[in-house]
């Protein structure tokens, strides 16, 4: 059920006929697109494919959702069906959203048809494989009843409705599973959760899973990053439909409640088979796929870590699909080939600067049992050191300016590789405040001490030979990474051992504000996102405290 407590929302626009890819209400109207069609100017159909427009499915609750169906046209075999699941419109497609981003996120319109639902999967390429692909619009998006809820119980209730409605249908095999980045990937964690009878496998790929510690409110800091440009760009619905509004939730309760647990996905309970991939270079989702591998509680999982831009990788790297071809016929269809003997973890190991990652690194386990963990000290000339001081030092910074930062930096004596979870433990004070936020950012850096940057594309898709010929307004959190991020606001210091994913990632559990008195020093642990680089004798890394 979802928790006892009143969301606030906020209006959406109506959709409108021929605005992100919206059209009327065809309930019961089926077509079927031959082989060859490419009426998106984008990917041109290998099969021919029936869509059966705005299925209604009624949940629980007696709201009316609707759903388009990909399938393969012409056929009386039953086939396993792949759920496309978001608040983004049902035929809301990548073609429509990639050309609001820098380069359209280097994916070619020639590598997708615009069938596909955003983040989702495109039935050009997996109807001729045997799949249906359905495409939802949940509670409150497009025509279908409710108002918008951001992950939560109240959507996994309905994802578990809409699964089952699924797998009853005479085209179904019975076989369901999820797929899909991002917002689809997230809205996957919660819906697994629910234990979904025919919900047979899941691939989240780049899904954040707890939204208050990993979108919203990392480190107990509110910021809504790009969630208003999506909602007034992209997201539609009714009249008088609303879409959660995490400002005002934020405002009403700061600390966790029962709303922001709510969107906290118990990974403990997905009992079906999970793919996963992430990256260091996600800014939201890496440390939920690290905590969907480390908490699902059996032993058919996998994670794939990559080092590109996730919609690149889900829709212009071929690879890409094969491998998770094989994990659905391997659990869709019942199908006896090889999935089973693919590495349970491969890892990136970024280089940074004009130098690719090397991907498809076999680790025994995540964090790789063979970790060395060092540690090293603050020291007052800015340099890292092995061992700590015999007196204390004291660092300041002017936090009013934003280029002011404490740095302390290493310099590797011979080439190393750093994959996994680094901590920093910080003694800070602030002379003006009872609180403040605390951002840990670790660089890299070349022999010259330059800072140095990861794009996030091969450098064969974009349109640049190196990192240095991307001017200013071209620099963003899609196609460039700076390095890990560690968050904390000071007053939300507070550590449940019981609840940390691992030793090195403390588990805030932000319930209650305990303030500091001016001037007074704390001792705050915050847990720097995952990380997989490389570097090279004479190269450093940098840690700057802000």
């Amino acid at each position: 059920m979802p928790p006892p407590v009143q969301s606030a929302y906020k209006r959406v626009a109506q959709p409108k006929v021929n605005e992100n890819g919206y059209q009327e209400c065809r309930a019961g109207k089926s077509e079927v697109l031959p082989i060859g069609w490419n009426g998106f100017n984008g990917k041109a159909l290998e099969s021919d494919i029936q869509i059966d427009h705005d299925i209604e499915i009624i949940v629980r609750d007696g709201a009316r959702l609707y759903a388009d169906v990909y399938r393969p046209a012409n056929t009386v075999e039953k086939v396993p069906a792949i759920l496309s699941w978001s608040f983004y419109g049902k035929k809301y497609s990548a073609l429509d959203m990639l050309p609001m981003c820098v380069w359209n996120c280097c994916v070619k319109p020639s590598d997708i048809s615009g069938l596909e639902k955003f983040e989702g999967l495109d039935p050009q390429a997996w109807c001729p494989r045997g799949y249906a692909i359905v495409s939802v619009d949940t509670r409150g998006a497009g025509h279908s009843d409710g108002q918008i809820c951001v992950m939560g119980s109240q959507d996994a209730e309905d994802g578990y409705d809409v699964v089952e409605a699924i797998a009853q249908m005479e085209w179904c095999n019975g076989n369901v599973g999820m797929a899909g980045n991002s917002a689809l990937a997230i809205s996957q964690w919660f819906i697994a959760a629910q234990q979904p009878p025919s919900l047979k496998a899941i691939a989240p790929w780049e899904g954040a899973d707890d939204i208050y510690r990993e979108q919203f409110c990392r480190g107990g800091w509110f910021s809504m990053s790009n969630f208003d440009l999506i909602a007034n760009a992209i997201v539609r619905g009714p009249e008088n439909s609303g879409l959660e509004d995490f400002e005002e939730m934020y405002r009403r309760s700061p600390v966790s409640n029962a709303f922001w647990e709510d969107k906290r996905a118990d990974i403990s309970r997905v009992q079906c088979p999970v793919f996963i991939r992430g990256s260091d270079v996600s800014s939201i989702h890496t440390m939920g796929s690290i905590r969907g591998y480390l908490q699902v509680p059996h032993n058919d999982k996998w994670i794939q870590w990559g080092s590109k831009q996730e919609w690149y990788e889900l829709y212009s790297v071929p690879e890409s699909m094969v491998e998770l071809g094989r994990f659905f016929d391997r659990y869709l269809k019942g199908m006896a080939n090889d999935w089973d003997q693919t590495p349970k973890v491969r890892w990136s190991a970024l280089q940074f600067g004009d130098r690719e990652a090397i991907d498809d690194i076999v680790l025994e386990d995540f964090p790789p049992p063979s970790t060395e963990y060092r540690e090293f000290f603050l020291g007052d000339d800015r340099n890292l050191c092995a061992v700590p001081f015999l007196s204390t030092t004291q660092v300041s910074y002017d936090s009013e300016d934003r280029f002011s930062v404490a740095e302390f930096n290493y310099k590797f004596e011979k080439k190393s590789r750093l994959i996994g979870l680094p901590k920093a433990i910080l003694y800070m004070s602030c002379n003006d405040r009872n609180d403040f936020t605390v951002f840990v950012i670790l660089r890299k850096k070349d022999k010259n001490g330059k800072e140095l940057m990861h794009l996030n594309f091969p450098f064969h898709a974009t349109p640049i030979n190196s990192i240095d010929e991307i001017p200013e307004k071209d620099q963003a959190s899609l196609n460039l990474h700076l390095g890990s991020v560690g968050i904390l606001r000071a007053s939300h210091r507070e550590i449940d051992a019981s609840k940390s994913i691992h030793p090195q990632f403390p588990f805030h559990p932000h319930k209650t504000e305990e303030t500091i008195p001016p001037g007074t020093i704390v001792k705050l642990e915050i847990g720097i996102w995952a990380m997989g680089v490389d570097f090279d004798e004479g190269e450093s890394i940098s840690i700057k405290v802000s």
